[in-house]
């Protein structure tokens, strides 16, 4: 353990929506917090994977991007001055005599902390990919697996594969007029039935029948290139035939491919990759650790951002006895407690 070991009360794991939440939760308990993760900015899956795409279920706000939302809680848990490191996986934890937790990330900075929370999301994820001899050399250039910015498939020759929201979802808004029309898209799935909204389906199928976009059942088997470039993909539909489709890009969505990593290491009693948890203060099978989000599970588990956000505050308040064990603390109303109010570094507001 080197000299310059940090030490804090909280270490969160995971900066996306959730774990930017627990920030605020914990500071308006005064609880100060360490946050890491492995992604070189916060945000999560919403920026990493659908910064532009519009998210319709947060309580009180209509419409938001995942970039949006990412934004708001940034500034929402500013008066909190939490410390972030990025670009690092935690690599080991171990339980220190004192009941406290040693933490190392892979960039070698340590931690001594009371609690952690792993708001993790699904853990380390990559994109599954698609397994055709010699497309993986035009990765990033015509073959993506994610969009991270959208107008670089404006007016191209779009080929997208996959039966799941993303696809559809990317499919429409380059099919649909808008600042970042494509010239054409064909949908690729392996069967006709889809794994997405079914508003979604309604959409592309009135889309298909007014010549906006092409879908085609079939999968594709290989490809065509020339002079380094990506020209075609070959698809081999349920007839059996294989035809020729040209493009100028290629995007996959296959899903994610959720590997706990590291965590998966750390003691925890884990169900089908998801740490399980109770419902009273979202605790782990090892006291001291919380886990909100994604990342765990118990009876009624949805994975939603808003379950998220009340696992935060919950699992804030189970952690705050390990934190002040001489203290009782009680509920206060950010609209009314002026103790709140300095803590937020806001006016407290006066009543007639």
């Amino acid at each position: 353990m080197s000299a310059s070991v940090i030490e804090t009360d909280a270490v969160i794991v995971g900066a996306g929506p959730v774990g930017l939440f627990q920030v605020f939760e914990l500071g308006l308990l005064e609880i100060k917090a360490h946050i890491i993760d492995s992604l070189a900015y916060p945000g999560g899956q919403c920026v990493e994977l659908y910064p532009d795409k519009p998210i319709y279920d947060i309580p009180a706000v209509p419409v938001c991007t995942g970039q949006e939302l990412t934004d708001n809680l940034l500034k929402q848990i500013e008066p909190f001055g939490a410390t972030f490191h990025l670009g690092q996986e935690v690599t080991r934890v171990e339980r220190q005599a004192d009941q406290r937790f040693f933490v190392e990330t892979s960039k070698g900075t340590q931690f001594l902390t009371k609690t952690i929370f792993i708001a993790a999301g699904v853990g380390s994820f990559q994109p599954r990919t698609l397994k055709v001899d010699g497309l993986d050399a035009f990765d990033d250039s015509q073959v993506f697996y994610r969009v991270k910015d959208p107008s670089l498939f404006k007016d191209k020759n779009l080929v997208i594969v996959g039966g799941g929201d993303s696809a559809l979802d990317w499919a429409l808004n380059f099919a649909q007029d808008g600042p970042n029309k494509a010239e054409s898209v064909i949908l690729i799935h392996r069967r006709d039935g889809f794994r997405a909204a079914p508003a979604s389906v309604a959409k592309m199928k009135e889309l298909c029948d007014a010549y906006e976009m092409q879908f085609m059942v079939g999968q594709i088997t290989d490809i065509e290139a020339a002079d380094g470039k990506l020209q075609a993909v070959k698809v081999t539909g349920g007839d059996g035939v294989t035809r020729v489709v040209p493009l100028d890009m290629l995007l996959v969505f296959f899903g994610l491919s959720p590997k706990l990593g590291p965590i998966a290491d750390w003691g925890l009693d884990i169900e089908r990759k998801q740490l399980v948890v109770d419902t009273e203060k979202f605790e782990t099978s090892v006291s001291g650790i919380f886990a909100v989000g994604d990342i765990n599970t118990y009876p009624g588990k949805k994975k939603l951002i808003l379950s998220g956000f009340h696992e935060a505050a919950l699992a804030a308040f189970g952690a705050s006895p390990y934190i002040f064990p001489e203290k009782r603390v009680l509920l206060q109303y950010t609209t009314t407690s002026p103790k709140l109010h300095k803590v937020l570094g806001v006016e407290s507001p006066t009543f007639d």
